[in-house]
């Protein structure tokens, strides 16, 4: 099984990266192994409408997105992680789901849906926000929905915290990390 974890914090070692690594732990020990991709290191040009994906399913923009494009082709399971940033996913996350509009353009344009492989294909969304309005997590999942459909990932699960706001607080949580732990594990069938 093929499992890739997206992290869309630009935040280094805060709550969305630490909700991540314990996602990545619960896969682990399940027997399973994880490719990561951090957003915020990575040359990742927004989406320019250009068009330039509509006749091939492939974007035009020579970045760090292919090596995502290929992963996410392959992947059983993808792992998406973000903080919610005024109601929202993270621009870097949002960046990157944008230039999956080619993968938009492979399924509804050209008829070339991503494969559904041989284990299916499961998403997780991982949020983390600090007000404590849901309107974060409805707003942030729809995104994230719409992007996991668009990659033929018909099923995924959302867990987010609310009020969560200082660097390392998600720590202080009472059940957060055992859950993306427990999330992480039950994503592969642990």
């Amino acid at each position: 099984m093929k499992i890739i974890a997206i992290l869309g914090s630009p935040r280094e070692n805060g709550n969305t990266e630490l909700l991540m690594k314990e996602t990545v732990r619960g896969v682990r020990s399940s027997g399973q192994e994880v490719k990561t991709f951090i957003l915020n290191r990575m040359n990742i040009q927004p989406c320019q409408n250009c068009g330039g994906c509509e006749e091939t399913g492939e974007c035009i923009i020579d970045d760090d997105m292919p090596e995502i494009y290929l992963d996410i082709r392959a992947a059983d399971r993808i792992i998406l992680a973000s903080p919610i940033f005024f109601f929202g996913l993270s621009a870097q996350t949002k960046a990157m789901i944008d230039r999956c509009q080619s993968f938009w353009c492979g399924k509804y344009l050209l008829g070339r849906p991503v494969p559904e492989g041989i284990y299916g294909r499961k998403g997780l969304l991982l949020l983390v926000g600090a007000m404590e309005k849901e309107i974060g997590v409805t707003c942030s999942d729809a995104t994230a929905k719409a992007f996991f459909r668009t990659i033929n990932v018909q099923e995924h699960g959302t867990l987010s915290f609310l009020g969560i706001d200082a660097k390392g607080a998600v720590k202080d949580h009472s059940t957060a990390l055992n859950d993306a732990f427990e999330a992480g594990r039950i994503l592969t069938g642990g």
